[in-house]
């Protein structure tokens, strides 16, 4: 789930070209970038280049580990995890990234919008919590070594998965009720190519103070608990490595948290620039708002498997030894 549940820059008075309500109340029109020919080779060729790079790049992760025995550990069960949950979010947007700016199709009816934004803000959900779950391997694994393979089971490792599953799905489920409930009487123009809650709940021509309210707490209760959860947890990991009495080792160990910190990074940056430019950049061109939404979505999936591969030193082994055979050292 990500904070455009009740923080979305509202770019619709500056959309010119789509400035029109509908007799249809049941359709919405999505937007490109604001100022930019639609159907044109400046985006088309850049997103084709972004979905390909995550599909591609997720899709190797979770076959490396699937195939790789020596993969079979719980450190790798999560990073598949966060390789599907990434995959789902990129093609939760794809559809309507792709008929907007590839075919020029802006018209999506409610019942569609309302189930993208359900995947949209569910998956997100999720990432956000395979990243609190993958930094209690890291503790669990740096603070109680010799117990690590006890604590964390194959048994603890499903529950957790279900755990984070469960919990985005519960808060994010009475979304499409409360946005289905709700009249669209006036302009139907959204302000991306893709459907969120709060992008659609503002164009509605009733109260919304039960839309905003819940979106809120669901951001809370998602969002804002595991960043507090992620610190917590690194301050704890710094404790841990702190005593430690070899330097090597201390290295050793704050090196198997590095790709995790960039996924966090990676997730967290977009996410707060974007609510930052939302209540403190209402002056800038809407063009900014549009692309910090944009890099938000996009680049964590396209980003977190080359994060990985390349800093993860038995990732990258077994990504060679898989499709190149035996004619490359392990």
């Amino acid at each position: 789930m990500n904070s455009s549940l009740f923080a979305q820059s509202d770019l619709h008075s500056t959309m010119s070209p789509f400035n029109q309500t509908t007799d249809s109340h049941q359709t919405f029109t999505l937007t490109g970038i604001p100022g930019m020919p639609e159907k044109d080779l400046w985006m088309a060729l850049p997103l084709c280049l972004l979905y390909s790079t995550t599909f591609l790049g997720n899709v190797i992760i979770l076959v490396v580990i699937k195939v790789e025995q020596s993969l079979h550990e719980p450190m790798y069960y999560f990073l598949a995890m966060l390789a599907a949950t990434d995959l789902s979010l990129s093609l939760s947007s794809m559809p309507t990234m792709i008929s907007v700016h590839w075919f020029n199709w802006h018209s999506i009816t409610l019942d569609a919008c309302i189930t993208q934004m359900f995947f949209i803000h569910t998956f997100g959900g999720v990432e956000s919590g395979v990243l609190v779950a993958m930094a209690f391997d890291r503790f669990v694994a740096i603070r109680f070594p010799l117990r690590y393979a006890t604590i964390v089971t194959h048994g603890v490792i499903g529950k957790i998965g279900a755990i984070v599953l469960l919990r985005s799905v519960g808060a994010v489920l009475p979304v499409p009720f409360l946005i289905k409930r709700l009249p669209f009487c006036h302009s139907n123009i959204l302000s991306h190519a893709y459907c969120l809650h709060q992008d659609a709940m503002r164009l509605a021509c009733a109260d919304t103070r039960v839309n905003s309210i819940y979106g809120l707490l669901a951001v809370i209760f998602i969002i804002v608990l595991d960043a507090l959860i992620l610190l917590i947890s690194y301050f704890l990991i710094l404790q841990a490595v702190l005593g430690i009495a070899s330097r090597e080792q201390r290295l050793k160990a704050l090196n198997t948290c590095f790709s995790h910190v960039c996924a966090v990074l990676l997730f967290y940056v977009p996410l707060i620039g974007m609510t930052l430019i939302h209540h403190f950049g209402k002056h800038l061109s809407p063009i900014v708002h549009t692309l910090m939404a944009n890099v938000y979505l996009l680049l964590p999936p396209v980003l977190n498997p080359v994060v990985y591969s390349v800093r993860t030193k038995q990732i990258r082994q077994r990504i060679v030894r898989v499709f190149c055979g035996d004619r490359i050292g392990p």
